[in-house]
């Protein structure tokens, strides 16, 4: 069987963590090439991966025989890239938020059809143990309907992740777009989506920059949804929480409540009406302390593999992020936003 081969388009702390690493220890990979605007970071990557390093991703795209690529680049040359790698006919997967606008996530899936390659959305929520399970149990219909759902993703903010710490893109509104709705909220209105197989109606947001001094970008947002199916919610994205972040979904139920990663060691909980009570250990959700694997590039290289398009589709990140999209407007304007 020949390897699939891939080259990683930007070289910082997802790429580094995550999509690399997780290629290096997939059997059916070869990584060949690299690129970042930072030299040094670039060489640094190559020499301990193998494969070449390149300065300008236009260069590799144009020089190297490839099959596949992970775009792990600032977001707002998210675009630029999965469109350019489609262009060479090569399979893409792209980091969260897929685009800086949703013209931009539509040109994306565009290129991909045209060219008959997979364009893939690393919103890895999906493939967390306990979200997979909490899934399960949701659709096996025994706790009815949802009613109402609050679903909240917060850390300390990028300066403790990002390699470039407080200087880092994440801080630049050019390069990052949005902040914590980019980085997180745009998580959780695709999870909530995925998990409740159910879209968003209308969203009203209240996003600010309340304690990162010297960003032009949000730190956080609360926001209200309603869905089609008339089940009405909260949508939580935050930078500043200090010490002890979140990464939990209730679900009030007809017949009882879900509680997902609110219990340490208990990753799904769900209390009957009826009195019983059920626990599930399924294993830890990854965070930016624990890199237990994303699951993202397994499921990718399947894809490529087995013919079969992604799950987490271009479509898919596209309604996910017009949520987001949805919850600015509705901040900007102070109206409720339909969908």
């Amino acid at each position: 069987m020949n390897k699939i081969k891939v080259a990683v388009l930007g070289c910082g702390a997802i790429a580094q963590r995550r999509h690399i690493p997780e290629y290096a220890s997939n059997e059916h990979v070869e990584l060949v090439a690299f690129a970042d605007p930072n030299k040094e970071r670039v060489e640094a990557v190559a020499r301990e991966y193998g494969g070449k390093a390149y300065t300008n991703y236009e260069e590799l795209l144009k020089n190297e025989k490839l099959d596949a690529v992970s775009v792990c680049s600032p977001n707002y040359l998210h675009a630029p890239m999965a469109i350019a790698a489609a262009n060479a006919g090569l399979h893409v997967l792209v980091e969260k938020p897929m685009a800086a606008s949703a013209e931009e996530g539509q040109e994306m899936i565009d290129a991909a059809r045209k060219n008959g390659v997979y364009l893939m959305i690393g919103h890895n929520q999906r493939l967390m143990p306990p979200h997979v399970k909490a899934k399960e149990i949701l659709d096996s219909g025994k706790l009815g309907r949802v009613l109402t759902f609050r679903t909240s993703f917060g850390h300390g903010g990028p300066e403790g992740w990002s390699l470039d710490g407080r200087e880092s893109w994440f801080f630049q509104k050019n390069k990052a777009i949005m902040g914590a709705m980019g980085d997180l909220g745009v998580h959780k209105s695709d999870f909530i989506r995925y998990l409740l197989n159910d879209e968003v109606a209308e969203v009203a947001g209240f996003i600010s920059t309340i304690h990162k001094d010297g960003t032009d970008v949000d730190d956080n947002a609360t926001c209200i949804l309603r869905m089609e199916s008339g089940a009405v919610g909260t949508l939580m994205a935050s930078w500043t929480q200090y010490r002890s972040g979140d990464n939990s979904t209730v679900l009030w139920c007809e017949n009882g409540v879900m509680k997902i990663g609110t219990v340490e060691g208990d990753e799904v909980i769900v209390e009957l009406t009826n009195g019983t009570i059920e626990t599930y250990k399924v294993g830890a959700m990854a965070t930016n302390e624990k890199q237990v694997p994303s699951g993202v590039i397994d499921e990718f290289v399947n894809c490529i593999l087995t013919n079969t398009p992604p799950s987490i589709s271009g479509e898919e990140g596209l309604r996910s992020l017009k949520v987001i999209l949805a919850a600015f407007e509705s901040q900007e304007t102070g109206k409720i936003v339909k969908l």
